[in-house]
């Protein structure tokens, strides 16, 4: 069983020799990577990124969460459109466009909860209604909310749409943890952690529909990725480490560099709906 759990968790949820046809073609032309353990550790070090680099530009360099936002977002809608004209899955541009999705998410929500005064709580639930309103719209638009066969236009935007909204929310909900009740970035890191270990135990022992607790961790990385990233630059007097905002950045992208290059990536299908999928 434990040779079984690990074999799966490295290769992801499917081999190659148990799929058909048909799905090795889809898999082929789709644009998202297989997800596997390469994929969630190059997304934790994404939203780390996300918000190392977006308190860098927004705090270091004092441009604030408005202009740093306006700055990502451009970043972001470049980057998209690459990503929508692109034949095939690039491991790069994909994880570029993921990139600018937490940076923005990170600018966005601290704009929200503390610039327009709305605070965590209510900056949350902002969030959290959009990301619902985005999926409400995705299902009336494409008849389903298609997160396993990623392929045309109309879904490939509303994926990203969903991922940037989720990236925001997911910021809003690290902060409001970390800073609201005192449980301190270190503490805060854990506790999302050990959520995202029950989903994983979700997904290889349970029945639980493959979408949702992929769109679970998904969310959850992205707090992590922002506690730990308040962890490394927030001052000692604050809990954290101190560290450079710009350096922690450089150092974080030349790791996810190094990742995309060394663990295997290929175009892949992300988790389907419901059943051991």
């Amino acid at each position: 069983m434990t040779l079984r759990v690990l074999k799966f968790a490295y290769e992801g949820a499917w081999d190659d020799r148990d799929l058909d046809s048909q799905s090795l073609n889809r898999a082929s032309e789709s644009k998202v990577p297989h997800v596997a353990i390469a994929f969630w550790i190059i997304k934790i070090a994404a939203t780390t990124l996300g918000e190392t680099g977006g308190d860098a530009l927004s705090m270091t360099m004092n441009l604030g969460y408005l202009l740093s936002t306006a700055i990502f977002m451009v970043c972001f809608i470049v980057a998209l459109w690459v990503q929508l004209r692109a034949r095939k899955f690039h491991p790069f541009l994909y994880w570029t466009v993921i990139v600018t999705t937490t940076t923005v998410g990170t600018t966005m929500a601290d704009f929200a909860d503390r610039s327009l005064g709305v605070g965590y709580v209510g900056g949350s639930l902002i969030l959290f209604t959009l990301v619902m309103i985005v999926l409400a719209i995705w299902r009336l638009s494409a008849g389903s909310i298609s997160f396993s066969d990623i392929r045309t236009r109309k879904v490939e935007i509303f994926y990203w749409v969903t991922i940037l909204c989720s990236n925001t929310l997911g910021t809003a909900l690290g902060d409001f943890l970390a800073d609201t009740h005192d449980v301190g970035y270190e503490r805060g890191a854990l506790v999302f952690a050990g959520l995202l270990t029950l989903v994983a135990a979700g997904y290889f022992f349970t029945e639980i529909s493959r979408a949702f607790l992929f769109w679970t961790a998904f969310i959850l990385t992205r707090p992590l990725g922002a506690t730990l990233g308040d962890l490394l630059t927030k001052p000692t007097a604050d809990g954290g480490l101190n560290l450079s905002r710009i350096t922690s950045s450089l150092v974080i992208a030349a790791f996810m560099v190094l990742c995309i290059l060394l663990l295997p990536q290929r175009a892949g299908e992300h988790p389907g709906h419901g059943g051991r999928k």
